[in-house]
């Protein structure tokens, strides 16, 4: 997956924000919290997601895949596709999903609805 692609299936979640930060990341959010994160480290594509902790002990015994930079070092689940093998673009996609979904789990419902996550 390229970094525009990424970006586009980030931007078509719903109500999802986003903002270049760290340093040039494609951060994404929703409810103010973030749930991906692109971008470029020495020319290679990086993208970093929230998963559960059960997907996390999986996944980090993955090639091309590692406990994320920072977030994981803080007892958080997120996983960091960094190279080939990795996931696949499906994959990958399902896997932000997930993260945009776990991430909303954590937000309340009145803010859910303000966003018209909920009816």
């Amino acid at each position: 997956m390229k970094l525009a692609q990424f970006d586009k299936f980030c931007r078509d979640l719903p109500a999802t924000t986003y903002v270049n930060q760290w340093g040039g990341c494609h951060v994404w959010k929703v409810a103010d919290k973030v749930f991906a994160i692109g971008g470029l480290d020495e020319g290679e594509e990086f993208y970093t997601i929230k998963v559960s902790p059960w997907a996390f002990e999986v996944l980090q015994e993955q090639p091309g895949l590692r406990p994320a930079p920072y977030l994981a070092s803080r007892g958080l689940s997120w996983i960091q596709h960094y190279e080939k093998p990795g996931l696949t673009d499906k994959q990958l996609k399902d896997y932000i999903k997930k993260s945009y979904d776990l991430v909303l789990e954590g937000v309340s419902k009145k803010k859910r609805r303000e966003l018209g996550l909920l009816e």
